[in-house]
């Protein structure tokens, strides 16, 4: 179980953390055999290597190949391609906890095989893994990703659903970006950030078609949304729980977004995307840690995320993704609470195209839906230069 990463909050800021938890289709473990199929060999640690890399294409073979395998072993929560210290191309296997020296400890047999097909095999622990629609207002210095603009608004700040409070909680995430389709443009969001609220539950309404998106989220308005102001109108699309990406779009109130699609401390962006690649450079600006930068560290990630239907409501249902992008994400200092939505982009001065949608993540990593697939659900393309 993990946490949207959006943020929610009491009338009195009190904090909820809703959990989200990798999981795979589960296999036999006598497929976790050293096969010396592959031949492995070695690149510079600090190389950008994108899936068509031979080396990295074969890891990611024997990756599906083993992973429902791997994932029938106890605290085992994900999979990923990635690499070694010594940069070769490496199985990820993402763990709750150090289930290596939880062995050790015991006099046990290490649970996890040191290569596979002569694929290395590593250890990530990540500890909870959190999907980060937040509960609390945030202490980061960014002010400005969190307060009331003047219209026409920048992207990569605060805001949600106009009635996003139930149960004497108010939630919010992060107004990502700006795309267009059929002519209009649109505010680019997450699922879990727009259009949750699926039960007549604790505000007595669920999310609906032209309903209000503002800005600032409820969660940096005290929870009143007469503080706050309608920057868009809200397209249902639905794209969970049957599609491969958490994402939603909400149609621009002329005059309410600036139509160049600038994104705080980003500015405007190209009209092109780019794929992800191990160890290639990232940004994000979104409402709570304001404008961050890591690097790519895996990718080809299974997630299973388990979704609440409102605000501080219950359990609606658990979506296993496929094909995600992980990004290292120490202390949490990448993204947080609060910052799903957020648009993720290459490390570049100007007019950095869009790599990736940021919705969940732990204090070591976070993950988002390849920006090429989310485009694909709505028909649309980026808003850039």
């Amino acid at each position: 179980m993990t946490d949207i990463f959006r943020v929610r909050a009491g009338k009195t800021f009190s904090a909820i953390v809703l959990f989200l938890t990798f999981a795979f289709l589960i296999a036999s473990c006598s497929d976790l055999v050293n096969e010396p199929t592959v031949q492995q060999e070695t690149v510079q640690s600090g190389n950008i290597l994108s899936k068509e890399n031979p080396l990295v294409r074969a890891a990611i073979n024997v990756q599906e190949k083993h992973t429902s395998a791997l994932m029938d072993i106890p605290e085992v929560i994900g999979t990923a391609v990635g690499l070694t210290d010594d940069g070769r191309p490496c199985i990820l296997v993402l763990t709750k906890t150090d289930i290596k020296e939880a062995a050790l400890a015991k006099r046990q047999a290490d649970p996890l095989p040191q290569k596979l097909e002569n694929i290395p095999v590593e250890q990530m622990v990540t500890g909870e893994i959190k999907a980060f629609k937040s509960s609390k207002p945030g202490t980061d210095t960014k002010t400005d990703h969190k307060s009331k603009q003047t219209s026409p608004i920048q992207l990569g700040t605060s805001g949600g659903w106009r009635y996003d409070l139930a149960n004497g909680y108010c939630c919010g995430g992060t107004l990502g970006s700006l795309v267009s389709k059929g002519g209009k443009q649109y505010i680019l969001s997450n699922y879990h950030v727009l259009e949750a609220d699926i039960v007549n539950g604790g505000n007595g309404r669920v999310a609906t078609n032209g309903d209000p998106v503002v800005q600032p989220g409820l969660i940096d308005v005290s929870c009143n949304a007469a503080n706050a102001q309608n920057v868009a109108s809200l397209v249902l699309n639905h794209s969970l729980p049957g599609s491969n990406v958490d994402a939603a779009i909400a149609e621009v109130i002329s005059g309410m977004v600036r139509t160049d699609g600038a994104i705080l401390e980003v500015g405007p962006i190209s009209s092109s995307t780019v794929a992800a690649s191990i160890n290639q450079a990232v940004k994000k600006s979104g409402r709570t840690t304001g404008l961050t930068r890591s690097k790519v560290s895996g990718l080809n990630a299974t997630v299973s995320v388990a979704y609440d239907n409102e605000c501080a409501g219950g359990s609606a249902f658990t979506k296993t993704f496929s094909g995600q992008i992980i990004i290292a994400n120490k202390a949490s200092r990448f993204l947080a609470g609060g910052d799903s939505g957020s648009l993720m982009v290459e490390d570049v001065a100007t007019n950095p195209r869009a790599v990736g949608l940021l919705f969940a993540g732990s204090n070591t990593l976070a993950v988002a839906n390849p920006i090429g697939q989310v485009l694909s659900f709505f028909g649309a393309t980026m808003v850039g230069n």
